[in-house]
């Protein structure tokens, strides 16, 4: 368990992350960035692309569906098929082989789907909300996403297992951990906040209802990996997706509280981005949720290098994602610690494209420095 970091601990420091040996402590935050190939085979460039960030002292990969039916943009990854398990396994020995860490982020999107990627049938949720002002891209441009189908009771145990066989999947494909994703408004965030959660059986209603399926994928995930190889991404009081829930803070104080139980690898929140000239929200900051959850943090939310030394020094947070910095720094870290210069990112190919803008970042070395 984590405790309050003593002042000399910075970015720059080891961290021991269960049973591993992470050489520093930061993280290269989840990003999608849809290049995945036919059928959702991770592409030849993610080799190149994750083992030129393999100085992280952990990588979480891009979001990545554990079912064909969790898809919901183009060109994202799976790792339901045995394509894709071989593919990702070179990913992992790349990573390893520069000394690296690297665990996947599973997925479900629910509702932030088209029926494009379900043969056309329509995404699956809690219940039959549409996300309003929310567009998903396809093979055709941006399309409007239709209101889902609410799912029936008996076939939740289903999704449940389709979670379960996605870690074995990503043992096979020789990660060192799994991260389930429950934020940024997809499925099991669905479940969790009321704004999108109005059912009356054992998944709906209650708090301890609405977190039920978030609890049973986290058991079947930690089954297959042992739970300290698990880790759960939360998006308290976050709008993405249309995303709301009428007592945030008392829905994720409860589930936060439970989590604190179960000796996961660690809880990765990723902060609400405030409005302009706005202070976040204190209530659903790490700062707050520290209080409850003594084990390890990973933090997300716009860090800079100063805010990171600072937020590990304080002891609210243990680990520091940082985002589209690595995707334009694949030497990020070692530009942190020259204090040099960053690359600015090229935003128009964040999604999808050739390796513009995905493997020809320049490092340091590139230029000489």
């Amino acid at each position: 368990m984590s405790t309050n970091a003593p002042q000399g601990i910075d970015l720059f420091s080891p961290y021991t992350l269960g049973p591993l040996q992470l050489r520093n402590r930061i993280v290269m935050a989840p990003l999608t960035r849809s290049r995945a190939g036919q059928d959702n085979v991770p592409s030849s460039m993610a080799v190149t692309y994750y083992r030129q960030r393999a100085s992280a002292g952990l990588i979480i990969t891009e979001a990545t569906q554990a079912a064909a039916g969790g898809q919901g943009y183009i060109s994202t990854p799976g790792v339901h098929s045995q394509e894709q398990v071989q593919c990702w396994k070179q990913i992992t020995d790349a990573v390893h082989q520069e000394g690296g860490l690297i665990f996947i982020q599973l997925w479900h999107v629910g509702r932030i789907s088209h029926p494009v990627f379900r043969n056309g049938e329509l995404p699956v949720a809690p219940s039959p909300i549409a996300p309003r002002g929310v567009q998903t891209y396809t093979a055709d441009g941006f399309q409007d996403i239709p209101a889902p189908r609410a799912l029936e009771t008996a076939e939740i145990a289903g999704i449940v297992e389709e979670f379960r066989q996605a870690a074995i999947n990503a043992q096979a494909a020789g990660f060192d951990g799994v991260e389930i994703h429950g934020a940024n408004g997809y499925l099991l965030d669905q479940f969790l906040e009321d704004g999108t959660n109005q059912r009356t059986d054992d998944y709906g209603g209650s708090v301890e209802n609405r977190a039920r399926l978030l609890f049973e994928v986290i058991a079947v995930v930690a089954g297959v990996w042992g739970s300290d190889r698990v880790g759960v991404r939360l998006s308290p009081g976050g709008s993405f997706n249309d995303m709301c829930d009428s007592h945030p803070q008392q829905t994720f104080s409860h589930v936060v509280q439970r989590l604190a139980d179960l000796n996961l690898a660690y809880l990765h929140l990723v902060e609400p981005a405030p409005a302009q000239g706005e202070h976040p929200t204190p209530d659903l900051t790490a700062r707050y949720f520290r209080q409850f959850y003594p084990g390890t943090i990973i933090v997300a939310g716009g860090y800079t290098l100063e805010k990171g030394n600072q937020v590990l020094r304080e002891g609210t947070a243990d680990l520091v994602a940082f985002g589209q910095l690595f995707i334009a720094n694949p030497d990020l870290v070692e530009r942190f610690r020259r204090n040099a210069p960053f690359n600015p990112p090229d935003r128009g190919s964040f999604y999808g494209g050739t390796d513009k803008g995905y493997i020809d970042y320049p490092t340091l070395s590139d230029s000489g420095a």
